[in-house]
């Protein structure tokens, strides 16, 4: 099934901070303090920061909708907006999440083929993204794509600093 993958307008602000702080929540909460959690929600997707990154213009979220809902949303950076590697030839994924009730429907699968479309369209040779080393599910799915680890880096979680694997895809 083909779903809707759409660019994210500046009306869908809203819709996409909800959508990060569940699916975040949602991901997160078993192995981090609820404390902690509040502290990065007000830090990293507080509604100023979440407005500057949108605005960034090598930055773009993506939403997919499954059955006319919301089902996830993503955010690749050029270059310029890299949160590590910064090479002209990739595309970071910055943020790839589908909401708990629209998991295995193969949208992740989806996204993942589009992400990589968007990279061949544009000339990149690769696609990398960091993913924190206790995400397990996470990890498992990026590798069935083709994933290979190439390193890592630390990730600031509200004051907590805590490990992310680098992984990449040669397109």
């Amino acid at each position: 099934m083909v779903n809707n993958i759409k660019l994210c307008t500046s009306d869908q602000l809203g819709l996409l901070r909800d959508i990060s702080i569940e699916t975040y929540r949602d991901t997160f909460s078993e192995s981090n303090s609820e404390e902690l959690m509040i502290r990065y929600f007000s830090e990293a997707l507080n509604k100023e920061k979440l407005l500057l990154e949108f605005n960034n213009p090598d930055s773009y979220f993506y939403f997919i909708f499954f059955q006319d809902q919301a089902a996830g949303f993503l955010k690749v950076n050029e270059t310029g907006a890299q949160t590590d590697i910064h090479d002209g030839k990739s595309l970071e994924i910055e943020r790839f999440y589908i909401r708990k009730q629209f998991l295995r429907n193969g949208l992740g699968r989806e996204l993942m083929d589009f992400v990589c479309t968007l990279a061949r369209q544009a000339e990149k040779e690769y696609v990398w993204l960091g993913v924190w080393e206790g995400n397990f599910p996470a990890l498992h799915f990026y590798k069935s794509m083709g994933f290979q680890q190439i390193g890592s880096h630390p990730f600031d979680m509200g004051g907590d600093i805590q490990t992310d694997l680098v992984l990449k895809k040669e397109l």
